[in-house]
């Protein structure tokens, strides 16, 4: 865990800079066109039957979910999207020189599109810009993965050893990369001020960091459009859009 210390221009010693968390969910990237899946008119509400497409023991068993959920991201806007101005306020905060760490709900990279140095990023549920060999763990790009899905192979290899590949996200059923989450709630424990933007709080473990952090002193704003079971221990709930408030909280602090 890095120290919350920034150097100062003068020169005898340093001033003490508050690190800022921010955990950010589906909500931080709808206006870059990305559906939120949990939402009121999330698809996974809309259509129950998407979830088998990113469901770890069907995509393993079943050859059809597979070439269905191969469509599915070449369909996808995640990879084509670009960062909206709440991206590019946190890494404009991050630029400032405050220690700034995202813990982020989201597989899409917009962060680090934005300009956060990916090593202060920490992706929970992984990425959507790669893809991860199920058996020898070999990774590659997405990018790579799709253009041999246009050139005609519904289900993709792994080049290395055969096996079944699969976007590197934590699809249902599969745990959290251990490392990730413990570096998540450092982040958590560590934080002054602890930000919660676009997410409904509803998916563990990633929303017991909120909690985390509070019980370690952090304060807590909520950005979100709709109530959270956190609202509770938020100092400030905020209910604008996103897009409007979060340039706006993060300027005050930088």
């Amino acid at each position: 865990m890095s120290s919350a210390e920034a150097p100062s221009g003068g020169g005898g010693g340093s001033v003490r800079r508050p690190l800022v968390a921010i955990l950010s969910g589906a909500g931080i990237s709808t206006d870059s066109g990305i559906p939120d899946y949990r939402g009121p008119q999330g698809l996974w509400r809309r259509d129950p039957e998407a979830e088998k497409l990113v469901t770890y023991d069907t995509y393993m068993a079943d050859p059809e979910i597979r070439r269905r959920s191969w469509r599915m991201r070449r369909e996808s806007p995640a990879l084509r999207a670009r960062p909206n101005v709440a991206h590019e306020a946190v890494a404009r905060l991050e630029r400032s020189g405050t220690p700034v760490r995202v813990i982020t709900q989201n597989v899409d990279g917009l962060h680090q599109l934005a300009g956060v140095p990916a090593r202060k990023v920490l992706e929970l549920h992984g990425t959507a810009r790669e893809v991860a060999c199920t058996r020898c763990h070999a990774r590659s790009s997405m990018a790579e993965a799709l253009e041999r899905v246009a050139a005609g192979e519904a289900d993709p290899a792994c080049l290395v050893c055969g096996g079944i590949l699969k976007s590197a996200t934590v699809m249902f059923g599969e745990r959290l990369d251990p490392r990730v989450l413990g570096e998540a709630v450092g982040v958590a424990k560590a934080a002054e001020v602890f930000f919660a933007v676009g997410s409904t709080l509803q998916v563990q473990p990633a929303a017991s960091l909120v909690g985390v952090a509070v019980e370690h002193g952090a304060r807590l704003v909520i950005v979100n459009a709709e109530p959270t079971p956190y609202d509770g221990l938020a100092a400030e709930v905020v209910r604008e859009p996103i897009g409007t408030a979060l340039p706006r909280l993060l300027g005050a602090l930088g």
